[in-house]
């Protein structure tokens, strides 16, 4: 269930492929989640829609597309257990100050080339960054695209989510070279600091 094209109460349907595909399969390095993996058709504005099964039960939170019969979904109880941990340490003031750019709630995956490469929309980029979405009023907002592919950081090639976080710490004005369709463009993106219950 979601809200593709502002499409609202779009309902797609699939079935289940595994409930428990490891996210270094995709390849998100140091995950430590499973995510559950459907053939449902997820279209940007289904991400953070619930994925329900028969019973009428959230399963999990829409989050990421790949291909076309190919998509996945963080499990409910990782949201759950997520939920919990927050309201504690909010009960607690142990909020923490983050960069705020666009990684909060967003899946940012490092380009899985052996999946990309099938889609011919795609620019043709063995590595980089691709965004999934993009946080309203975020920094991110001032013309970052869900499906960008970010190729450089401050002039030099971009090759894992690690390298940008770590930029994002440094909480210093970014040079972004992206990659969208067949254009190549740059973005000056100024990170700042929120308050992140997680």
């Amino acid at each position: 269930i979601g809200s593709p094209f502002a499409l609202q109460n779009t309902v797609t349907t699939g079935i289940v492929s595994t409930a428990q595909r490891d996210g270094k399969e995709l390849g998100i390095r140091d995950s430590d989640m499973d995510y559950v993996q459907t053939d449902a058709i997820i279209n940007y504005g289904n991400s953070g829609g619930p994925l329900v099964n028969l019973d009428g039960e959230v399963i999990g939170i829409n989050t990421l597309k790949v291909t076309a019969g190919i998509s996945f979904a963080i499990p409910s109880d990782r949201i759950s257990r997520f939920l919990t941990e927050s309201q504690t340490k909010h009960s607690k003031g142990q909020g923490s100050s983050r960069s705020f750019f666009f990684l909060w709630k967003i899946l940012i995956q490092a380009l899985y080339y052996l999946f990309i490469r099938r889609l011919l929309y795609f620019p043709d980029v063995s590595s980089g960054v691709l965004v999934q979405q993009v946080i309203p009023d975020s920094p991110a907002d001032n013309g970052i695209k869900a499906g960008d592919v970010i190729v450089k950081l401050n002039g030099r090639p971009l090759h894992t989510t690690d390298e940008l976080q770590a930029a994002l710490l440094a909480e210093q004005p970014l040079l972004l070279e992206i990659y969208r369709g067949d254009d190549d463009l740059l973005f000056n993106i100024h990170p700042h600091k929120t308050e992140l219950l997680c």
